[in-house]
């Protein structure tokens, strides 16, 4: 997996292994054909609903919440990679940066650090992320 789907599966399938709901028993097929009522538009099934926003700052905040060393995931790519159990040394984050298209000198790890961390921080949001306004400006 890339190191950008690693961190958006860290993100935003924090739940999946908690044990799923359990689900309704299933029904036995009618034994007759039953009559079908004409179609109407009102009978029609409703239309899916868009996925809900998930309030990544709360979920950061809370795991940062929870550690001895608290750290600066709202700034840093490192502490964000770091918050998220994931290897934050150069080579990973020279790794993902070349995964999401760093043209820059990545011997200026600064430089490349802050436009990681914009990028990471963009790329939640387009995948329905929900984080405060002066992160995403």
């Amino acid at each position: 997996m890339s190191i950008l789907g690693n961190i958006l599966g860290k993100i935003f399938n924090r739940d999946k292994d908690k044990p799923k709901a359990p689900s309704a028993p299933q029904q036995p097929a009618p034994t007759s054909t039953p009559v079908q009522a004409p179609s109407t538009p009102a009978a029609a099934a409703p239309a899916p609903q868009a996925a809900q926003p998930v309030d990544v700052a709360g979920i950061l905040d809370f795991m940062n919440d929870q550690r001895d060393q608290k750290l600066n995931w709202r700034t840093s790519i490192v502490d964000l990679m770091k918050l998220l159990g994931m290897e934050s040394s150069l080579a990973e984050r020279k790794e993902l940066a070349d995964e999401l298209g760093y043209t820059g000198d990545k011997s200026d790890s600064a430089s490349m650090n802050i436009w990681l961390h914009k990028k990471v921080i963009q790329k939640i949001v387009d995948n329905g992320g929900q984080l405060p306004r002066d992160m995403t400006d």
